[in-house]
Formats: C-alpha cells, structure tokens, sequence
C-alpha cells in the first residue's frame, strides 16, 4: 500500500514523511514521491530523523535518486546518513520501502532550492542554537509536524520550541510556504502561557533558562487600541439578539460591543444560519494582519464560532472572499473551541481594505463572537512592506485572482501621494509650454541676426551687433575671453590664416531648461 505519510510540497520547499510519522511505519509499503524546484536552482535535502528497522538496507531502506547521482540506501544500522544532501539538478525522487518489521518512526525530511542554504527541518529547536540572534528557512508543511511548543507571540517562547512550528504560531510564516525566519533568544520566565493560533496549538510551559522571539515588521497592532478608532469605525450586523433575562429586563446583544476592549457580553445573532454576518467599516483603508476571536463572554451562556470565512471590500467595489494561498479557494479559519479563551488568526498575505465582514460557519449553541483586528496604516512611503513577512505565491496563483483581489496584497497611494500626482500633472506641461516659447524667441532672435550678418566675418566684436541681442539687458558684467578664428580661402582647403582676436562673450543670458 501508499507509505507516503504527511506531504506538503510548494514550488520552493516542502515536507515529506512516512505514512504514521512519528509512529511505526506499516509492513510492507512503498512510498515513491517526485520533488522539484524550479529550473536553474538545485536542490537541497535535510533528513531530520531516519528510523528504519533494517540491518543491511535489504527490504527496508530509504533512497534519494537525480537524473545524474543516486544517494543511499539508507537505514537504521549502516553509515551515518548525512543530515545534508545537494544535488545537481533541481529534482529528484524520493525512494521509501519497507518490509516485515516490529517497530521504527520511518523517515522525515525537509527540501529547498540553493536559493535557501540556510534550510532547517521541521524538527529544530531553539535550544539547538548558542547564537543570540540567528536567521534560517523554514519549508513549508511544519505545521502538523508532531511536537510541542510553548508560549505565544507577546512574550515569547520557550526555548525548547520547535522552531518552524513557533513561527506558524507567530504568523510570521504561512505552513503552505514556508519561510524565512529572524529569532532573537532572551533570558527565560517563570511561565508560558499557551493559546491557540492558525491552527497550533500552544501549551503553557514553565521556567526555562532562555526564550526567543521572533523578529516582525510592526503590523500586529491592535487596530482598536488606536486613538479614536472606535469612534471612526461602524459595525453593522445581519441581525442581533436581544435577551429578556430571569428578571424581565431586555438586554441587547449589539454590534457595538463586539470590540474585546468593551466589557461585558459579545454580538450576538438573532437567528443562528450561515446568512448571518458582522460588518465593519475601518474609516478608511488599513493594512489588516490578523485577527482575535473570543466567544460569549458571559458566565450564562457557552456561545462561540467555531469556523468562520472572511469577506472584503474598499469603496464602491464588491464583495470578494478572502482565499487560500495555493488552492485559491474560500479559505476556513479556525475559530473558538470554547466562549472564553481567546483565538488568533493571521492572514498572510495580508487584508488591505476599509471594509471586512466574518461570516460564521459552524458555532456552538448562537453564533456569538467578541474580537479585535490588527494591523495598521497604509504608509506611502513603504510599498514593500506587504511582502515582506510572506514568500509571493506562484504566478499561476496570481494571475487567478482577480483585479478586484489584487487590492489584498498591493500598496495603497495615500491621500498625500495623490495630491502629489495631481500637481505634477498641472506644472509639468505649464514648464514645458514655457521652455517652448523661449527657445522659439531665441530661433526667431537667431533668424534674424543671421540675415544682417550675411556675408560678413564670424567674428564680429560687440559694438558691430544689432537687432534683438541689443534689446536683451545683460543680467551681469561679463569678462573678455580669447579664442582662435580660422578663416578658409574658397578655393583651398587649407588654412589661410590664424589670427587669435578678442570678442565679448555671449551678450544675452541662456535660458533656463
């Protein structure tokens, strides 16, 4: 049968493992993958862990063949594996069989073009390195990797972290990606705190000697915590719920307190259908990076989302789904599993729009939903900086997408930017009809010297000139200046004489260009 276990592969990089990795690979499997890179690049293999019962690599074995060199095979008690292997072509295929065995994890291994020397496994722990601060690639498919990590993207995590799985916790890289990561290791704390985020788990940890952080490029802010963001913004609604408690009073479920930072009870629905949604209006175009769900928010009641979709717009344009970064299909994100502890997503690419909407899928019991957005403003002055966090998808991706969603990942012009453009476009032409009309009135002056000079010598000193050069006042007193006049006999062509004369420089001044 398919020994082929967890395999993500993305035009750069990616993860292959055996099927039941880290537990013990079936009898009897084959699992034969193709990788590539694109051409021109060649490829980089890492095996972070090879366990295969086998004595002499005779029914079990793991090998790695390119069109030109065949590596292995490789298993559980022959020569040390290398832990790095770079071949000569951009692609190759990845050989595993397995025969009668009683136990072994079977292989995991990690690739990337040459572009990315510095590549690492899945497998890696902060505690690997002494380095205070290093940087490394991350492939893509380290998110279901078996492993824990422990922290979160405030404080940090513990050291005893998987990286590349921290780093999808963190939203600084994208598990269909992967990525390159900046970590900077600190002096440890007392405790982690654990939360779930793009779908990892985190789980609360103790003291450890050292910490690490990852570095980011400042878009994480809560939007909300902006100075008067909440009296800008709108929040609209499908419909909500309006309770009448065990005391007969009417309590309404608002938009307005869908906000984390407004106490008390969250939105809720009136009716509990996917139809339902919850709009907000930022004021203006932001840069959107992530955001933060909680359920209920009251003791009474277990309401939350469990999985939600995203929805965007800016002014006068439609709606448009915010999609997967390789399926390009509706993307689901993982909301609440509970009413109490808080959730993040991210969004990589980032959201750049005025207008978003959540759309609850499925919830438990009313959709009901506290959260908070974070990002922030388009700077003109940084038009990189959407891309800076996440690798640009294949451009059979981009093309997919329509015009209306290039606005997700493309730089905003500012009201200032505009305003720039729209004065340029008035002087421009104005300078341009000036400089016109002055080197005409200099052709025409020019025109007209010739025809009172003809037949006279070249070099005529000033007190024989006339017509519109006497006219133009001199800006300054000029200086005398030499220079050689040659005069030609018409039926020679050699010099006749070389007089070295005097003459007044140029009487008028040039005009500007």
């Amino acid at each position: 049968g398919d020994g082929c276990g967890h395999t993500v592969m993305y035009q750069d990089s990616g993860t292959l493992a055996s099927k039941n990795y880290p537990g013990t690979y079936p009898n009897y499997t084959l699992c034969e993958k193709k990788i590539q890179v694109p051409p021109g690049k060649r490829l980089i293999l890492k095996i972070g862990d090879l366990d295969i019962e086998s004595q002499k690599c005779e029914s079990s074995y793991l090998t790695i063949e390119s069109s030109s060199t065949s590596h292995g095979p490789y298993c559980g008690n022959v020569m040390p594996v290398p832990k790095e292997i770079i071949l000569d072509s951009n692609e190759a295929t990845i050989h595993f069989e397995s025969g009668s065995h009683v136990s072994g994890r079977g292989f995991l291994l990690s690739y990337a073009s040459s572009d990315h020397p510095d590549l690492i496994t899945c497998l890696e722990r902060a505690n690997h390195y002494t380095k205070a601060e290093f940087s490394r690639y991350c492939p893509a498919g380290c998110r279901d990797i078996a492993g824990d990590i422990s922290g979160n993207i405030g404080e940090g995590y513990r050291d005893t972290s998987l990286l590349c799985k921290s780093a999808i916790h963190a939203g600084v890289v994208a598990d269909e990606l992967g990525g390159q990561i900046s970590v900077t290791q600190h002096k440890g704390i007392s405790r982690y705190e654990g939360v779930v985020a793009n779908g990892v788990p985190s789980l609360d940890g103790s003291l450890s000697d050292k910490r690490f952080t990852f570095t980011s490029n400042g878009c994480n802010k809560s939007l909300s915590l902006e100075e008067g963001f909440l009296s800008k913004s709108q929040v609209t609604a499908s419909s909500y719920w309006e309770e009448i408690n065990e005391f007969g009073q009417l309590l309404l479920w608002s938009p307005d307190k869908v906000w984390l930072q407004v106490p008390g009870w969250s939105w809720a629905s009136n009716h509990s259908s996917s139809r339902e949604w919850l709009e907000i209006d930022l004021g203006e175009k932001k840069r959107i990076t992530g955001i933060k769900t909680t359920g209920s928010g009251s003791m009474n009641f277990n309401f939350y989302v469990k999985t939600f979709t995203m929805n965007y717009k800016n002014n006068n344009s439609k709606w448009r789904t915010y999609k997967g970064i390789l399926s390009n299909e509706e993307k689901i994100f993982q909301g609440n599993s509970n009413s109490g502890d808080i959730v993040r997503n991210n969004f990589i690419p980032p959201i750049v729009a005025r207008y978003v909407r959540i759309i609850p899928q499925t919830w438990n019991q009313r959709i009901a939903l506290k959260l908070e957005l974070m990002g922030c403003r388009i700077m003109p002055a940084n038009s990189s900086f959407t891309h800076s966090m996440w690798q640009k998808p294949s451009q059979s991706t981009e093309t997919s997408l329509g015009k209306e969603d290039r606005t997700v990942t493309e730089p905003i012009p500012s009201e200032e930017t505009n305003l720039g453009l729209k004065l340029t476009a008035i002087i421009v032409p104005i300078l341009i009809v000036l400089c016109l009309f002055l080197f005409s009135g200099i052709c025409i002056c020019a025109a007209l010297r010739k025809r009172e000079a003809k037949g006279l010598s070249y070099g005529l000193s000033s007190t024989q000139k006339s017509g519109c050069w006497k006219q133009i006042k001199q800006p300054f007193t000029r200086h005398q200046s030499t220079e050689f006049t040659i005069s030609y006999n018409n039926e020679k062509e050699t010099p006749q004489k070389l007089d070295l004369v005097t003459s007044d420089m140029a009487d008028y001044q040039q005009p500007l260009m």
